[in-house]
């Protein structure tokens, strides 16, 4: 009997890691099973379906850009690569509107130094002085700022939630079992001591026999690396997005980050917006039912109305929430297997950049089951040596 692989999450991240797995190209390599545990079927509280949904190549580190660079590809080719037979093509609303960081003179030159490591790396940006800003977006008030960094291809927004389907969809058709369960804890083989997963104890309280198992549970995965005696750094963290709309048109709006570490863009008619709270107010898992509504008031708004002065008539239509599974080390993806269990893989911490790195991820840890090595982009600088080892990989550009 071929091996089986179990996916706790089956979000982006795991899904995507299905629908890799479960290629001819992997089954070649590693006959494997494939189940894929989702606790919620209706994926109402995933951070794949609550997510702004956009991609950026505007990094600072070599391997974000590469993912993204994976990933726009990806994209950019949703029917054909996304395709299963018989069915429509998927469509994930790619938008290449591009994304416009603004800087004060205190963060020129952290600007400016990103802008030579993503042109090294081929990131299609542009840097816009004050008065280009305004000649290209006239909308914009440009007191205050130094310069802007703008994306010219390759970065946008587009349909995360669409997305999530395709891959499931293609996962399913490929062969991966999805299954509503809850995972709650491992059985070890020959005790606790040991370091290999024998089986996954469900809520119901079933058991799963496994051979691999891979903790994509996302603003959860903290909790599964528990149960294997792991401390994963990542935690849940809250994050408010504001549906508005504006009765004057903002041409050519790209994806905005402001100095103040409000974001905005395009969404339908109107524009969606948020930011990420100060650190004393960014608890571990807030509630999603009480998204933080006084912020629009009190920060959003009167910023936003700042740099965009046609916001001063702005109207707030919807409010949600939704979790980051931030990674408080470095605020990257920890990616690949801990020493202290050898058929546990990871895939979690991505810090709010899981959506647009799901396509290279997916393919990459499918890619280290089936071979044992990563082929297509080597995802090593994203392991757990350089946290176990106290050496952070710092990103820079975490919005």
């Amino acid at each position: 009997m071929s091996e089986h692989v179990v996916i706790i999450g089956g979000g982006a991240i795991g899904s995507s890691i299905a629908r890799y797995l479960t290629r001819p190209e992997a089954q070649a390599a590693r006959p494997c099973r494939v189940t894929v545990l989702e606790r919620d079927f209706s994926y109402a509280r995933a951070s794949s379906a609550l997510s702004a949904s956009s991609i950026r190549q505007q990094f600072s580190t070599a391997i974000n850009m590469a993912i993204s660079a994976y990933g726009i590809g990806v994209l950019r080719d949703a029917g054909r690569e996304l395709a299963v037979p018989g069915e429509p093509p998927p469509c994930v609303g790619l938008h290449e509107g591009g994304y416009l960081y603004l800087a004060t003179p205190a963060g020129e030159g952290v600007l400016r130094d990103n802008h030579a490591v993503q042109r090294a790396a081929g990131a299609d940006v542009a840097l816009l002085t004050p008065g280009e800003l305004r000649a290209r977006f006239p909308w914009l008030c440009t007191d205050g700022l130094a310069l802007g960094s703008l994306g010219l291809s390759g970065e946008g927004w587009f349909d995360g939630y669409s997305l999530l389907q395709a891959f499931r969809a293609q996962a399913r058709a490929q062969g991966a079992r999805y299954v509503a369960a809850e995972a709650v804890g491992f059985e070890f083989k020959n005790g606790p001591s040991c370091t290999s997963i024998k089986r996954i104890k469900l809520s119901n309280g079933e058991q799963i026999d496994a051979d691999v198992v891979v903790n994509a549970a996302g603003p959860w995965a903290r909790a599964v690396a528990g149960w294997a005696g792991i401390d994963l750094p990542v935690f849940a963290r809250r994050r408010t997005v504001f549906h508005v709309t504006c009765p004057e048109p903002l041409p050519r709006c790209p994806l905005l980050i402001d100095p103040s570490g409000i974001w905005l863009r395009p969404e339908g008619t109107g524009f969606i917006t948020g930011f990420a709270p100060p650190a004393d107010q960014d608890g571990d898992e807030l509630s999603l039912d009480e998204p933080d509504h006084h912020a629009f008031e009190d920060f959003v708004w009167p910023r936003l109305a700042e740099r965009i002065p046609a916001f001063e008539a702005l109207r707030l239509h919807r409010t949600w929430a939704g979790y980051y599974e931030m990674n408080t080390f470095d605020q990257n993806a920890i990616i690949g297997p801990h020493p202290a269990c050898d058929n546990l893989i990871f895939a979690n911490g991505f810090s709010g950049h899981g959506l647009q790195q799901a396509p290279a991820v997916g393919r990459g840890v499918a890619e280290w089951i089936a071979h044992g090595a990563y082929r297509t982009l080597d995802l090593s600088p994203l392991g757990w040596e350089r946290v176990l080892a106290n050496r952070p990989l710092v990103e820079k550009n975490v919005i």
